[in-house]
Protein backbone atom coordinates (compact mmCIF):
# COMPACT_ATOMS: atom_id res chain seq x y z
CA UNK A 1 0.00 0.00 0.00
CA UNK A 2 1.43 3.37 -1.05
CA UNK A 3 1.78 5.88 1.77
CA UNK A 4 0.28 9.31 1.21
CA UNK A 5 2.50 12.36 1.25
CA UNK A 6 2.07 14.25 4.53
CA UNK A 7 1.92 18.03 4.21
CA UNK A 8 1.36 20.60 6.92
CA UNK A 9 -0.51 23.85 6.16
CA UNK A 10 -0.19 27.00 8.24
CA UNK A 11 -0.43 30.78 8.08
CA UNK A 12 1.97 33.27 9.57
CA UNK A 13 -0.95 35.29 10.92
CA UNK A 14 -3.61 34.65 13.54
CA UNK A 15 -5.56 37.84 12.91
CA UNK A 16 -9.33 37.40 12.72
CA UNK A 17 -10.23 37.36 9.04
CA UNK A 18 -6.58 37.00 8.02
CA UNK A 19 -6.17 36.79 4.25
CA UNK A 20 -3.25 34.41 4.71
CA UNK A 21 -5.27 32.16 6.99
CA UNK A 22 -7.91 32.02 4.26
CA UNK A 23 -5.21 31.24 1.71
CA UNK A 24 -3.72 28.48 3.89
CA UNK A 25 -7.17 26.94 4.22
CA UNK A 26 -7.74 27.18 0.45
CA UNK A 27 -4.41 25.43 -0.07
CA UNK A 28 -5.32 22.70 2.43
CA UNK A 29 -8.68 22.09 0.72
CA UNK A 30 -6.93 21.96 -2.65
CA UNK A 31 -4.55 19.32 -1.32
CA UNK A 32 -7.36 17.27 0.23
CA UNK A 33 -9.22 17.08 -3.08
CA UNK A 34 -6.26 15.30 -4.66
CA UNK A 35 -6.67 12.23 -2.47
CA UNK A 36 -2.94 11.46 -2.27
CA UNK A 37 -2.02 13.97 0.47
CA UNK A 38 -2.57 13.67 4.22
CA UNK A 39 -3.32 17.24 5.28
CA UNK A 40 -2.55 18.70 8.70
CA UNK A 41 -3.71 22.21 9.55
CA UNK A 42 -1.74 24.22 12.10
CA UNK A 43 -3.03 27.39 13.76
CA UNK A 44 -0.22 29.18 15.59
CA UNK A 45 -2.71 30.75 18.01
CA UNK A 46 -3.11 27.28 19.56
CA UNK A 47 0.53 27.29 20.68
CA UNK A 48 1.91 29.29 23.59
CA UNK A 49 5.29 30.33 22.19
CA UNK A 50 7.18 33.13 23.96
CA UNK A 51 9.43 35.58 22.15
CA UNK A 52 12.71 33.76 21.63
CA UNK A 53 15.29 34.62 24.28
CA UNK A 54 18.51 32.68 24.84
CA UNK A 55 18.37 33.26 28.59
CA UNK A 56 14.84 31.88 28.74
CA UNK A 57 15.91 28.84 26.74
CA UNK A 58 18.86 28.21 29.05
CA UNK A 59 16.84 28.63 32.23
CA UNK A 60 13.64 26.79 31.28
CA UNK A 61 14.51 24.80 28.17
CA UNK A 62 12.33 24.42 25.09
CA UNK A 63 8.64 25.12 25.81
CA UNK A 64 6.38 22.08 25.46
CA UNK A 65 4.26 23.80 22.80
CA UNK A 66 7.41 24.33 20.73
CA UNK A 67 8.26 20.63 21.12
CA UNK A 68 4.76 19.69 19.98
CA UNK A 69 5.01 21.95 16.95
CA UNK A 70 8.51 20.72 16.13
CA UNK A 71 7.25 17.13 16.21
CA UNK A 72 4.47 18.04 13.79
CA UNK A 73 6.95 19.54 11.36
CA UNK A 74 9.33 16.59 11.73
CA UNK A 75 6.58 14.05 11.05
CA UNK A 76 5.59 15.57 7.69
CA UNK A 77 7.27 15.38 4.30
CA UNK A 78 6.66 19.04 3.63
CA UNK A 79 4.71 22.14 4.48
CA UNK A 80 2.88 25.00 2.84
CA UNK A 81 3.20 28.39 4.50
CA UNK A 82 0.91 31.33 3.78
CA UNK A 83 3.09 34.23 4.86
CA UNK A 84 1.91 37.79 5.42
CA UNK A 85 4.31 40.60 4.56
CA UNK A 86 5.36 42.99 7.31
CA UNK A 87 7.54 45.83 6.00
CA UNK A 88 8.80 43.64 3.16
CA UNK A 89 9.69 40.72 5.43
CA UNK A 90 8.19 37.94 7.60
CA UNK A 91 5.66 38.43 10.36
CA UNK A 92 7.13 38.38 13.90
CA UNK A 93 4.78 35.49 14.77
CA UNK A 94 6.08 33.30 11.96
CA UNK A 95 9.79 34.03 12.32
CA UNK A 96 9.63 33.52 16.09
CA UNK A 97 7.97 30.11 15.71
CA UNK A 98 10.51 29.02 13.10
CA UNK A 99 13.42 30.15 15.28
CA UNK A 100 12.16 28.19 18.29
CA UNK A 101 11.50 25.06 16.23
CA UNK A 102 15.05 25.15 14.89
CA UNK A 103 16.71 24.93 18.32
CA UNK A 104 18.48 21.79 19.57
CA UNK A 105 16.81 20.12 22.54
CA UNK A 106 18.76 17.56 24.55
CA UNK A 107 19.27 14.55 22.29
CA UNK A 108 17.16 16.15 19.56
CA UNK A 109 19.47 17.96 17.13
CA UNK A 110 18.70 21.43 15.86
CA UNK A 111 16.93 21.70 12.50
CA UNK A 112 15.53 18.15 12.78
CA UNK A 113 12.14 19.55 11.77
CA UNK A 114 13.52 21.18 8.63
CA UNK A 115 16.33 19.18 7.05
CA UNK A 116 15.15 17.10 4.10
CA UNK A 117 11.72 18.78 4.03
CA UNK A 118 10.03 20.54 1.14
CA UNK A 119 8.12 23.81 1.35
CA UNK A 120 5.69 25.68 -0.85
CA UNK A 121 5.22 29.39 -0.22
CA UNK A 122 2.12 31.50 -0.79
CA UNK A 123 1.05 34.95 0.32
CA UNK A 124 -1.92 37.29 0.19
CA UNK A 125 -2.01 41.06 0.68
CA UNK A 126 -4.38 43.95 -0.01
CA UNK A 127 -1.55 45.59 -1.93
CA UNK A 128 -0.49 45.37 -5.55
CA UNK A 129 2.35 42.88 -4.95
CA UNK A 130 0.37 40.37 -2.92
CA UNK A 131 2.98 39.91 -0.20
CA UNK A 132 5.61 38.85 -2.72
CA UNK A 133 8.44 40.80 -1.06
CA UNK A 134 7.95 38.90 2.19
CA UNK A 135 8.43 35.56 0.46
CA UNK A 136 12.01 36.45 -0.53
CA UNK A 137 13.47 36.40 3.01
CA UNK A 138 11.30 33.41 3.95
CA UNK A 139 12.62 31.45 0.96
CA UNK A 140 16.19 32.40 1.93
CA UNK A 141 15.73 31.49 5.59
CA UNK A 142 14.19 28.10 4.87
CA UNK A 143 16.86 27.28 2.32
CA UNK A 144 19.56 28.12 4.84
CA UNK A 145 18.15 25.62 7.36
CA UNK A 146 17.91 22.69 4.99
CA UNK A 147 14.46 23.05 3.44
CA UNK A 148 14.02 22.59 -0.30
CA UNK A 149 11.67 25.40 -1.33
CA UNK A 150 9.90 24.70 -4.62
CA UNK A 151 10.27 27.33 -7.36
CA UNK A 152 6.51 27.82 -7.80
CA UNK A 153 4.88 30.30 -5.45
CA UNK A 154 1.72 32.39 -5.36
CA UNK A 155 1.10 35.98 -4.28
CA UNK A 156 -2.57 37.03 -4.16
CA UNK A 157 -2.95 40.76 -4.89
CA UNK A 158 -5.89 42.86 -3.69
CA UNK A 159 -6.71 40.06 -1.25
CA UNK A 160 -9.67 41.93 0.25
CA UNK A 161 -11.55 41.15 -2.97
CA UNK A 162 -10.03 37.73 -3.70
CA UNK A 163 -12.22 35.49 -1.52
CA UNK A 164 -15.98 35.01 -1.31
CA UNK A 165 -17.94 34.34 1.86
CA UNK A 166 -17.04 30.64 1.71
CA UNK A 167 -13.31 31.32 1.54
CA UNK A 168 -13.18 30.38 -2.14
CA UNK A 169 -11.55 32.46 -4.87
CA UNK A 170 -13.81 34.80 -6.81
CA UNK A 171 -11.45 34.47 -9.78
CA UNK A 172 -10.89 30.89 -10.96
CA UNK A 173 -7.45 31.89 -12.23
CA UNK A 174 -6.18 32.17 -8.63
CA UNK A 175 -7.35 28.62 -7.92
CA UNK A 176 -5.62 27.40 -11.06
CA UNK A 177 -2.34 28.96 -9.92
CA UNK A 178 -2.76 27.51 -6.43
CA UNK A 179 -3.36 24.08 -8.00
CA UNK A 180 0.01 24.43 -9.70
CA UNK A 181 1.82 25.21 -6.44
CA UNK A 182 0.19 22.28 -4.64
CA UNK A 183 0.93 19.93 -7.55
CA UNK A 184 4.62 20.82 -7.48
CA UNK A 185 4.79 20.64 -3.69
CA UNK A 186 3.11 17.21 -3.63
CA UNK A 187 5.27 15.87 -6.43
CA UNK A 188 8.54 17.07 -4.89
CA UNK A 189 7.71 16.11 -1.31
CA UNK A 190 6.40 12.74 -2.46
CA UNK A 191 9.55 11.99 -4.43
CA UNK A 192 11.79 12.86 -1.50
CA UNK A 193 9.60 10.85 0.88
CA UNK A 194 9.86 7.75 -1.33
CA UNK A 195 13.63 8.17 -1.65
CA UNK A 196 13.99 8.26 2.13
CA UNK A 197 11.32 5.65 2.75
Amino acid sequence: MTQNTRILFMAGSTRTGSFNAQLAEAAARTAEKRGDIDVTRVNLSHYNIPIYNGDLEQEKGIPQDVRDLRQLFASHHGFCIASPEYNSTLSPLLVNALHWISRPDGDVPGLVAFRGKVAGLVAASPGALGGLRGLVPLRMMLGNIGVQVIPSQLAIVKAADAFNGNGEFRDAEWQKKLDGVIDELARTAGAIGKAEG
